[in-house]
């Protein structure tokens, strides 16, 4: 099976799980969902708030290390392999320029489109329409990762009562469709960051493209030149018949007889060019997937090295952390905050404090809770009574805390550590407990 069979059955695995992740539910909640509207991040069923976002950092580091680790193991597969610019692009070019309409040939890539004809002129048209139909679709896809789909075709249905999330679809789905259509690979070349680092991840072991200079004989100077002497005249042993077919088919313009370049997106196109011209003259590719000591000394790619096991550690570890982190979640959430007055004094002399309490409930079930003071001498004014939050709800509400001692007991120190404490009544097993202050004034001669 050809590399390019291998990419398009690759491409078609990638496009239906990205399509179906976020329509996968457990326990009514998304598999992964990153809602800015709600501050919440769903990750395998669980919901996490704005503030138990500490398992965030470690889904990131997996990101940026999951792909150091891949470069430093098999080069900018990423790129070819799995970037919905690539897919796009193959889907664009190949499939429905090549294909579909006949514009192009997916063996000549450098050709340029004859659009002299007005059949020629409304293909070319009609090939915009469906990008743009498939950029827009894919644009909807990806704010389903930060809105659950069903709200989003609601949203969709009034669009002047969702302006900003309706603004971004037209954006991103606009800027993906001009990206693949009129950018193309220019976008790979010049603007992705990634082409920039991959050098230095690199290492004489790490799987990528090479054309075998010492059989098919060097085409190009060090210095990235081209030889002008006609290869059989300088070497009589070169198998490079230069039949160009490698340079024909790759999609971002380059020859990968020059060695290594920044452009090469590993797609693998003058693997199975060069592949199926070699097998007619019963010898193997000059193009390779495999890593410069490999072809030195003539052996496999050594994938578990220092960097690699290195990388795998980390990944471990983040794994590891992120599990444990996640385990911690609490099933309820409880914030204090106290306003401007420091205290109140009563006619009676009483000492009153007022708390405002941030209440969530991240359990997946309604419950009623209640509130005690763990400290003596502290009497609960309001609220009395047993307070309802629904699942994944908040409620916002005002404590107020009364002192019953006498004021000579009260301390120099004109506070008194306090530990209010809430309490599922279904459940007694669920509760969480918080420290503050209850503050009391100087006593006056």
């Amino acid at each position: 099976m050809s590399y390019r069979t291998k990419r398009y059955l690759t491409y078609v695995c990638i496009t239906i799980f990205v399509i179906f992740l976020p329509l996968i539910q457990i326990n009514h909640n998304q598999i992964f969902l990153l809602s800015f509207a709600k501050k919440e991040l769903h990750l395998l069923g669980s919901v996490f708030n704005i503030q138990e976002f500490y398992v965030m950092p470690f889904l990131l580091i997996l990101l940026f290390v999951g792909i150091f680790f891949i470069t430093t193991l098999l080069g900018r597969v990423w790129c070819g392999w799995a970037c919905p610019q690539t897919i796009f692009r193959a889907i664009y070019r190949d499939l429905i320029e090549g294909k579909l309409f006949g514009l192009n040939k997916i063996s000549n890539k450098q050709a340029p489109q004859n659009l002299s004809t007005l059949q020629a002129k409304i293909k070319k048209i009609l090939s915009l329409f469906l990008i743009a139909i498939l950029c827009f679709s894919a644009s909807a896809v990806f704010l389903f990762y930060f809105v659950p789909p069903k709200d989003f075709f609601d949203y969709l249905s009034s669009p002047n009562e969702h302006l900003i999330l309706f603004g971004f679809w037209i954006a991103i789905g606009t800027f993906f469709t001009l990206d693949i259509a009129i950018f193309q690979e220019n976008f790979c070349i010049y603007v992705c960051p990634y082409s920039r680092v991959q050098s230095v991840l690199y290492d004489d072991d790490t799987q990528t493209v090479i054309y075998d200079e010492a059989r098919g004989g060097a085409i190009y100077t060090p210095q990235g030149e081209k030889i002008s002497t006609p290869l059989k005249e300088r070497l009589k042993n070169a198998e490079c018949i230069q039949c160009q077919k490698c340079v024909k088919v790759c999609p971002t313009h380059i020859d990968i007889r020059a060695g290594m370049q920044l452009e090469c997106i590993n797609c693998l196109e003058c693997v199975d060019a060069c592949t199926s011209v070699m097998q007619k003259l019963n010898r193997p590719t000059l193009v390779n997937w495999t890593s410069n000591n490999a072809i030195l000394h003539h052996q496999k790619v050594r994938y578990w090295r220092g960097k690699t096991i290195g990388y795998v550690l980390v990944l471990l570890l983040c794994i590891s952390l992120a599990i444990f982190m996640g385990i911690q979640k609490q099933a309820l959430i409880l914030n204090i905050t106290r306003p401007v007055s420091l205290y109140t004094l009563s006619d009676d002399l009483s000492i009153t404090n007022e708390y405002i309490l941030l209440l969530e409930n991240s359990d997946p079930k309604s419950e009623h809770f209640k509130i005690s003071i763990q400290t003596p001498n502290i009497q609960i004014i309001q609220p009395t009574q047993e307070l309802y939050l629904r699942k994944g709800r908040k409620k916002r509400i005002v404590l107020v805390l009364r002192y019953q001692g006498e004021r000579k007991t009260l301390s120099s120190d004109l506070s008194i550590p306090i530990e209010i404490k809430l309490t599922s009544v279904e459940n007694p097993l669920t509760s969480i407990q918080k420290e503050s202050v209850f503050i009391y004034p100087k006593e006056q001669k």
